[in-house]
């Protein structure tokens, strides 16, 4: 059994440290995360942010994916069928294909921040929204991850959740999905027990 862990942006997942994840399994990551870590694979579907990843020589020497690659700067083409898909669940699909069987899903949020804001930890930076600007509609990332999810039974999908983390109903009663808190994932993540 391979364990992956996909690291959303929401807030949430600023409570961990990122480098306990690597010895344990294999990182997947989206967007602005390249700029602090450097996880295994890397996902970014809106343009100006891909180009921007590519043109500073990432993905020559990280693997990169991103739906049109610029011309010999080392990036992959997002899968075919998630080719529409938005960044965290391309991340989550190509951990699933590449053939864990338990994919951690840490900081996908899909909830404003806590003043009701947009919730990113890269909020206010390059290619992202202001920290005051209004939360996303999470709703097509809510239709991709359960259909994602779906793609793959025999893959256990864990969602990590925080104090910015929103309750989706749509993702209740998917056989093979949970939600674990963050205490739980600390205890796993300590003990090995149940990782």
């Amino acid at each position: 059994m391979t364990v992956a862990f996909v690291l959303g942006n929401g807030q949430s997942r600023t409570a961990l440290d990122l480098t306990r994840f690597k010895p344990l399994g294999s990182v997947y990551g989206c967007n602005g995360l390249y700029r602090d870590y450097k996880p295994d694979c890397l996902v970014a579907t809106d343009r100006p942010i891909a180009e921007e990843i590519q043109r500073s020589g990432y993905s020559k020497n990280h693997r990169f994916y991103t739906r049109k690659p610029l011309a010999d700067l080392g990036a992959n083409v997002v899968p075919r069928k998630y080719h529409g898909n938005s960044s965290g669940p391309i991340a989550c699909s190509i951990a699933a294909l590449d053939g864990h069987d338990r994919i951690y899903m840490l900081g996908f949020d899909m909830g404003p921040s806590p003043s009701m804001r947009f919730n990113n930890v890269y909020a206010g930076t390059a290619f992202y929204k202001s920290a005051d600007a209004a939360p996303t509609y999470t709703g097509n990332w809510i239709r991709q991850v359960v259909a994602m999810v779906k793609d793959f039974p025999t893959t256990k999908f864990i969602r990590v959740c925080g104090p910015t983390t929103a309750d989706i109903k749509e993702f209740k009663n998917i056989e093979n999905f949970e939600h674990i808190d963050f205490n739980t994932f600390i205890y796993r993540l300590d003990t090995n027990h149940g990782l």
